[in-house]
């Protein structure tokens, strides 16, 4: 450490290929000493992954107290006006010495989320609706992500869930909607 007990600066080596805009937050080792947590104004930068992965794109982060949980999100489908999302597999990361990381991380997936509230469909099942605030472009990002075992095929929660992502947009202020 240095004055004022500041954490080292990141080794060259260990830095991600950030873009112009992109300016590093926080990080932390994990546990094994090979791998870094990123975390910046745009996304967050996960050992392994050869690409940041957005703040719109982390569907859950979850900070147990030594390790951080990722959940993020993967496009299965392109709609219209609204991606359909699902969870993949969550990854896990111990961090011996989190330092900010658990705190950005919370904070930066929380103000990423415009409008979300979960809804049950007629058929069976739910979806959640949400509306992302994606890193350098205007507007949002509406997404829905289906319930395990909720039937996506089916016409009518076609229709359903078209209807309420429409519904949720008419707002004309979707932050403002109850969760």
């Amino acid at each position: 450490m240095g004055l004022f007990n500041r954490k080292p600066k990141l080794a060259a080596d260990k830095r991600p290929p950030l873009e112009r805009d992109e300016r590093m937050l926080s990080w932390a080792a994990t546990s094994n000493g090979d791998g870094v947590v990123v975390v910046t104004n745009r996304g967050l930068w996960l050992p392994g992954r050869a690409h940041r992965l957005g703040w719109h794109d982390v569907n859950k982060a979850v900070w147990s107290g030594r390790e951080l949980a990722v959940t993020p999100a993967e496009t299965i489908a392109e709609r219209d006006g609204y991606l359909v999302v699902a969870d993949l597999p969550v990854e896990t990361y111990l961090l011996l010495e989190p330092g900010d990381v658990p705190h950005q991380v919370r904070a930066r997936v929380t103000s990423s989320v415009s409008y979300t509230a979960h809804h049950r469909l007629a058929a069976g099942g739910g979806v959640r609706v949400a509306a992302r605030r994606v890193s350098g472009v205007d507007g949002l990002r509406w997404t829905v992500r289906y319930d395990v075992g909720t039937s996506t095929d089916e016409p009518s929660v076609l229709e359903q869930t078209a209807a309420m992502v429409a519904g949720a947009r008419d707002t004309g202020d979707p932050g403002a909607l109850p969760d």
